[in-house]
């Protein structure tokens, strides 16, 4: 997950020496986020959790020097409450002028609207940087991510302000396949297979690049709350018997497709997983799809 659009473009567009002008983008995306599955709202742990469907709208400018800020919006199919239920607000910097590797930084901005379909989660910022070493036909890579935040958390007429942090390293290896005017003259198609590790804490359910799909299976539903991973337990509970220390988090293969025609970017990606946490251990995997047109 934490290979987006924005980084396949500017990776692709770094091996065919293509990006000489700043560039506004547009796009959308789908995928599916974990969701409270009914309307009690007696207790948020005794409510079964279910994957819906979102769609998300995101506009970008991507400076030729490396630079570039994003925002996003999603909309969440079948909700209970406000479907606009989180807005994205990034900006980074990524390095990719360099033939022998591909490095960069960002920061994002997560905001959740006050609703009743998702999880609640003090992870609400995250500093996210990945480099990878090009020379090699098998491409090593590594990316450090770190979220961090607080919330508000209402209990009875009380309320209390609610602290915590996230951190994963995950550790990679992909190769770029790419093929040229297949369709057309001025197409391109970008298929890169990866395999990667995750490594860390998973103390709060979150969006963190490195550990999202973790949580974006569909496979994931769970109807009794002692069957859930410790990520997807009372997000705000703050009983060390709930955290968990730096550990083996799960392995991953993904295909990430790009096909590049003029000003337009079709992106779907596949990963299937094997998480080493909770208590279903077996295989799982998801789709998503972004579309993407480019303004330059």
């Amino acid at each position: 997950m934490s290979q987006s659009l924005a980084e396949l473009e500017k990776q692709l567009d770094s091996l065919l020496s293509k990006r000489e002008k700043s560039e506004f983008m547009i796009g959308v995306g789908y995928g599916n986020n974990p969701a409270y599955g009914s309307k009690v709202v007696a207790s948020n742990e005794d409510r079964p959790i279910v994957m819906k469907t979102f769609v998300t709208p995101t506009v970008g400018y991507y400076h030729k020097s490396g630079f570039y800020g994003t925002a996003s919006a999603y909309y969440l199919f079948d909700a209970i409450g406000d479907p606009w239920f989180e807005w994205d607000f990034s900006a980074g910097y990524d390095y990719s002028k360099n033939r022998n590797f591909l490095t960069g930084i960002s920061y994002t901005r997560y905001i959740f609207s006050d609703s009743s379909d998702v999880p609640a989660t003090p992870i609400n910022n995250e500093l996210f940087a990945y480099f990878y070493y090009r020379k090699w036909w098998v491409q090593p890579g590594i990316s450090l991510d770190f979220g961090w935040g607080s919330k508000e958390e209402k209990i009875g007429p009380a309320t209390r302000n609610v602290s915590g942090n996230d951190w994963n390293i995950v550790a990679a290896v992909r190769h770029p396949f790419i093929f040229m005017d297949v369709i057309k003259a001025d197409d391109a198609f970008l298929i890169t297979p990866s395999f990667g590790l995750t490594m860390g804490t998973a103390h709060y359910y979150s969006n963190l690049k490195a550990f999202q799909y973790i949580s974006r299976s569909p496979k994931l539903k769970w109807d009794d709350k002692q069957e859930r991973p410790e990520i997807m337990r009372d997000a705000l509970q703050l009983s060390s018997s709930n955290k968990t220390g730096f550990e083996v988090r799960a392995l991953d293969f993904t295909l990430n497709v790009s096909y590049v025609i003029g000003k337009f970017t079709i992106a779907p990606s596949y990963t299937v997983f094997r998480p080493f946490q909770g208590t279903d251990k077996s295989l799982m995997g998801y789709f998503t799809a972004r579309v993407g047109f480019s303004i330059k």
